[in-house]
């Protein structure tokens, strides 16, 4: 997966936008207009890194004679004290980009963490981590890069990419056979359907209606197991709903074939990174 340059310029220059409006008091009635300054982004945490070229791109938005050497790639391990990037730039413009370009690596390789983390608790069995639409409006493909650079797997992107039937849908419609039937008549042969489900009696209407992927929406370990043991590889399983770091171990043993966490995106802690000036 890659980010579009276009998604992220504009993500960039809304962000400064709102940082800097008309002038920066501080750094352009401080700082000579000639004056340069070698600086370095440096971890002061062990994780996975991610968003490097992205903060890179805030100073060369900012300064045409930017110049930088990454030595930490998206996805790499990092440790603490490791130099993540090195660079060069007019010292106004570095102190301009400082605060946006730090928000976006640190948001960025928090999430390459956490989801690493996922990922290393169900090391060992079927189930795969993924994340869910629960993202901050305009980074939903910034932070679903981050997912995947930690090693886990991308959710739907929008409504538009599967049908998803949650519990207000299929309330809503009168039940799963008769929601997914309706749906089924109407959908195009390349999209999906997944179905949520609170019990094992939904779980049997869901695949009785031939659903592509079955949620096993908020359901305990020992549901989920038997879950799994009456779809028998006829759908897609997938866990979600009251999961984290903590019990995600216990609910891969279950079987499931997918994990989704909205934590990942939703309330994930930022990765502790700075910058420095030589």
């Amino acid at each position: 997966m890659t980010l579009n340059k276009f998604y992220i310029d504009s993500l960039i220059e809304k962000a400064i936008e709102e940082d800097i409006n008309y002038i920066d008091v501080s750094s352009d009635l401080l700082i000579p207009e000639e004056q340069r300054n070698d600086s370095y982004f440096v971890s002061k945490d062990d994780g996975i890194v991610c968003g490097v070229d992205c903060a890179m791109r805030v100073f060369e938005l900012l300064d045409s004679t930017f110049e930088f050497t990454v030595l930490k790639r998206d996805g790499d391990r990092v440790n603490k004290g490791d130099i993540i990037a090195e660079f060069n730039g007019k010292t106004r413009e570095l102190l301009k980009g400082e605060r946006t370009a730090l928000n976006i690596i640190q948001h960025m390789s928090g999430i390459a963490t956490a989801a690493n983390k996922a990922v290393e608790l169900c090391r060992g069995t079927n189930a795969d981590v993924a994340d869910t639409r629960k993202t901050l409006p305009g980074l939903r493909a910034a932070q679903k890069y981050a997912v995947a650079c930690g090693g886990g797997k991308n959710h739907r992107f929008n409504l538009s990419d599967g049908a998803m039937l949650k519990d207000n849908h299929i309330d809503a419609c009168g039940g799963i056979i008769r929601a997914v039937e309706t749906l089924r008549s109407k959908l195009g042969h390349m999209v999906k359907i997944e179905v949520e489900t609170r019990n094992l009696n939904e779980v049997s209407q869901a695949l009785q209606a031939g659903a592509d992927v079955i949620m096993l929406d908020n359901m305990d370990c020992a549901q989920m197991a038997q879950a799994v043991k009456i779809i028998g590889g006829k759908a897609v399983t997938e866990a979600s709903g009251n999961i984290t770091l903590d019990n995600i171990s216990e609910v891969a043993k279950t079987g499931v074939d997918i994990i989704s966490l909205g934590a990942l995106t939703h309330s994930v802690k930022a990765f502790d990174i700075s910058m420095k000036m030589k």
